[in-house]
């Protein structure tokens, strides 16, 4: 199973709609695909179609309680895609986990069982704290949906300080898959001013398709529904379809075998 976490500390550059979108693309083509949802707000349950009141077990007993992730895995509407989904009780694991042993590594020691899914995607919350730690230590690569505007830039160099934090002290092999650019939006100058700097800093890292701005993305969500099934035609689907191949091409070819 391809361990892929996404995340970066800025909150609203499009992590939950990336992982959702994304992992409904992945299901599609064929691929059993978990989505893990590591943040407490839980929007990528609810984007999923999984209401609050259908969540019995979640993320927080995976990390407190060390509950078998088997366990808390639900079924969603979407053929090929699984969920272990997140609740409110999430948002206190950051607290409870400080005085725990072996705190960093509890999601890992979750994905080490033999799981019937060929690709986690781990939707990480709006911060550097334990929960992302969990997922970056779990994870085998790193997918960053970066906002096209200034002080995005600064949020990514903070990111990916930590990044090789976490490759020195918890998972040397965590690597970077690829930075996508969101919220595009090209008759605004800055966006392409961004685009091209981030493109001149970190070269093939960043994928080729870009996620517009686009009003069906955001209005899916409300619907439980993601963008691909509520509105697949929609520009920000295909953009979504497109990353979705385009990460696809990144996967080392021996994973794609298996």
């Amino acid at each position: 199973m391809i361990r892929i976490a996404i995340a970066n500390q800025k909150g609203g550059v499009g992590k939950t709609t990336t992982a959702i979108n994304v992992a409904t693309a992945l299901a599609a083509t064929g691929w059993r695909t978990l989505l893990i949802d590591l943040d407490p707000q839980g929007n990528a349950s609810t984007g999923i179609g999984v209401s609050a009141a259908q969540r019995e077990r979640s993320t927080y007993d995976v990390l407190v309680d060390q509950a078998p992730m088997e366990s808390c895995i639900m079924h969603t509407p979407i053929p090929m895609l699984d969920l272990c989904p997140a609740t409110v009780d999430l948002s206190g694991a950051e607290v409870e986990l400080v005085a725990m042993e072996d705190r960093a590594h509890r999601l890992s020691k979750a994905l080490r069982t033999d799981l019937p899914y060929d690709v986690c995607l781990i939707d990480c919350p709006p911060s550097l704290g334990l929960l992302t730690l969990n997922a970056l230590t779990a994870a085998d690569t790193l997918l960053v949906p970066l906002q096209c505007e200034f002080f995005a830039l600064e949020g990514l160099s903070q990111l990916l300080t930590t990044v090789e934090r976490v490759q020195q002290r918890f998972n040397a092999n965590l690597g970077i898959i690829g930075i996508a650019l969101t919220m595009f939006d090209r008759r605004n100058r800055l966006t392409d001013q961004v685009a091209d700097d981030v493109r001149s800093c970190l070269g093939q890292l960043v994928f080729e398709t870009t996620i517009p701005r686009n009003v069906r993305l955001s209005e899916a969500p409300s619907h439980g529904v993601p963008a691909l099934i509520y509105d697949h035609a929609c520009a920000g689907s295909r953009a979504y379809i497109a990353l979705a191949r385009e990460l696809l091409t990144r996967l080392p070819e021996e994973r794609k075998a298996a």
